[in-house]
């Protein structure tokens, strides 16, 4: 393989460029509901036509070499971090339905109390 990048004839732009191109211009349009809407039509038309032993197959497979290759990558202060960003997360998700819910009972008893 060349280390130059493949170019798409006349346009000086390389296949990478392109995709990239193309990709934010039908994330602009469609949005990411779309994208997850795609891949949930693969993911079941994967399901359909392998079934669940395919899935546990590359789950052994793929899942101890992956986790070890992303260990050697990143070393353990990068699942210290994400675990922290997740803990985060899920701790404003709390707050955010905390304060959904309280404002539901304040309308109700507001609306109770007209």
């Amino acid at each position: 393989m060349s280390s130059t990048p493949e170019r798409k004839s006349g346009s000086g732009m390389s296949v990478r460029e392109a995709g990239q191109k193309g990709g934010e211009t039908v994330k602009k349009k469609y949005g990411p509901e779309f994208y997850e809407m795609i891949g949930r039509k693969g993911g079941q038309a994967t399901k359909k036509a392998h079934g669940h032993a395919f899935y546990e197959a590359i789950g052994k497979k793929g899942g101890k070499k992956g986790g070890e290759a992303t260990r050697d990558r990143y070393g353990p202060e990068f699942y210290e971090t994400i675990g922290q960003k997740g803990g985060q997360k899920v701790k404003a998700l709390i707050e955010q339905g905390k304060k959904a819910a309280a404002e539901a009972a304040a309308a109700e008893a507001e609306k109770k109390a007209s």
